[in-house]
């Protein structure tokens, strides 16, 4: 979900919506008159020549006196924290989109739409490409994937992060073995050598390592993910506010994506009960999608899923809004790995000191 996040922002009727359609070559919002037509963000996947594969987020008039207009602009200003670009249709950028620090692009009317996605792609940073597995793997490395298919598992289909690890292999010139924990003895047998990795599910960190040498680097799709995102040392220290916890502690627990939840789901069942056997901590809150509380100094604890939906402007932002409120982040893979035991036994990539790129 790594797209190039690019969202519009202006007065009410100051033509956001009728860009957005002119750029996606269709109708993807309603375009009025009326002032206030657009009340939510509506949000387009599109590839862009020139920028890859993107999304267009149209937006509700910053300046909007309806009745709503104050739950409207709350939520247009929320878009901030996932957007890598700022188009503002306008006169005059207001401060509190100047001071994000979001590169910002001025539109004026009459602009061809070519030179705009000109000037966006300038605008967008430029970045040194990052892979999942890091720098643990190279060329010709056989790296084992131990895939549990349990209730959680879409049938007939593999969940993102391991499309993504595995198609990252395949580019990386990797030969990747992959079996579930049930044949993992079987394909150990198959190898004339140890893998040069293993990538599991955080959740069977504890079976899957039984099976392997103590010498075989192990570490799970959600740690991959939480080191090309986050700040990984930020993880590693907020997993351990775990041992601080008490029964009367507040946990939140955010999801990026939206799910029906299954018996074996990790974050509204594994975590959830492993927090409460080791602390019998009760209050914990469930946040999913863009439900991502403003206030959270009630907390004690954040624990964030890994975001394979999510861009990691988005989960950067999340991790800063909490250091600034003086709360423990973490993300699934490294709690659970706290919570088992085992974080001493698996390859965290990426790790720097706490808060460094903040």
């Amino acid at each position: 979900m790594e797209r190039i996040t690019i969202a519009f922002f202006g007065p009410t009727n100051s033509g956001k919506s009728t860009l957005v359609n002119a750029i996606a070559g269709q109708q993807v919002s309603l375009v009025s008159p009326i002032p206030g037509t657009t009340t939510d963000p509506v949000r387009k996947l599109i590839e862009i020549p020139g920028l890859g594969p993107c999304v267009l987020i149209d937006t509700a008039g910053l300046d909007d006196t309806s009745v709503l207009g104050a739950e409207r602009r709350r939520l247009t200003l929320s878009i901030l924290d996932e957007t890598d670009i700022a188009v503002f249709v306008g006169e005059s950028i207001p401060d509190i989109i100047r001071k994000t620090g979001i590169p910002v692009v001025v539109y004026k009317h009459g602009e061809p739409i070519e030179s705009l996605i000109e000037r966006i792609a300038a605008a967008v940073p430029k970045e040194e490409e990052r892979f999942l597995t890091g720098d643990q793997v190279q060329a010709g490395d056989t790296v084992l994937l131990v895939m549990p298919q349990d209730s959680e598992a879409p049938k007939g289909r593999l969940i993102l992060p391991q499309v993504q690890v595995i198609r990252e292999l395949l580019d990386r010139g990797c030969n990747p073995l992959c079996c579930t924990p049930a044949s993992l003895p079987a394909a150990l047998g198959t190898l004339q050598t140890q893998p040069a990795l293993v990538i599991t599910d955080a959740s069977v960190f504890q079976a899957v390592n039984r099976a392997l040498p103590p010498e075989t680097p192990l570490t799970a799709f959600s740690v991959l993910l939480a080191a090309a995102k986050g700040d990984t040392a930020v993880f590693v220290e907020g997993a351990k506010a775990i041992d601080r916890l008490t029964p009367d502690s507040r946990v939140l627990i955010a999801e990026a994506c939206t799910h029906v939840p299954d018996t074996e789901d990790i974050g509204r069942v594994k975590i959830p009960n492993l927090l409460r056997a080791k602390h019998s901590t009760q209050k914990i809150d469930i946040a999913a999608g863009n439900d991502f509380p403003e206030d959270l100094t009630p907390y004690d604890l954040i624990i964030h899923c890994g975001a394979c939906v999510a861009t990691r402007t988005l989960v950067r932002a999340r991790m800063r809004k909490a250091l600034l409120a003086g709360v423990p982040f973490t993300n699934y893979g490294i709690a659970l790995a706290f919570l088992q035991g085992m974080l001493d036994r698996i390859v965290i990539p990426g790790s720097r000191t706490p808060g460094q790129s903040f």
